[in-house]
């Protein structure tokens, strides 16, 4: 994904987050965090009819939901439902948006030898596209090509 597909990414997600602050409750979408050498894991229970977004995870990790159905809303503007089990590879840059369309357990799955939550977030995921656009300039630039 090119910087200016991500950038019409992250208005249509930053005006739905908008949206949710605005006109719903707030939802507890309790988390259970889970370790092994060399590895962390990041469950998520996602009560039925929540509309969510995520953070934007700077490099591939793979995602499970082990219960539940999500309709998932795609980079392109498509919506996807999908069904446990389902489990995938998200690229970097992925930064999702989804409505739960069943009580849902979701988890990330992130290599890391860390043990901190806090610094594992700081690591692995940006707060914000601005904050992953630099990161991804970065990254093209540590690679020999030019943004």
């Amino acid at each position: 994904m090119d910087l200016a597909e991500l950038e019409a990414r992250d208005r249509k997600i930053d005006a739905l987050e908008a949206a949710i602050v605005r006109d719903l409750p707030p939802v507890d979408c309790p988390v259970t965090d889970h370790f092994a050498p060399g590895l962390y894991a990041r469950e998520m229970f996602i009560p039925a009819e929540t509309v969510l977004t995520g953070k934007i995870h700077k490099y591939a990790n793979l995602s499970i939901m082990s219960k539940g159905a999500l309709r998932l809303f795609m980079e392109d503007g498509s919506t996807q439902d999908v069904r446990a089990p389902f489990t995938y590879v998200a690229p970097p840059g992925t930064r999702r948006a989804a409505l739960a369309l069943e009580d849902t357990v979701w988890t990330v799955i992130h290599a890391t030898e860390e043990t901190d939550v806090d610094k594992i977030e700081q690591a692995v995921v940006c707060q914000t596209p601005e904050e992953y656009r630099l990161f991804f300039q970065e990254q093209l630039k540590l690679e020999g090509k030019t943004p």
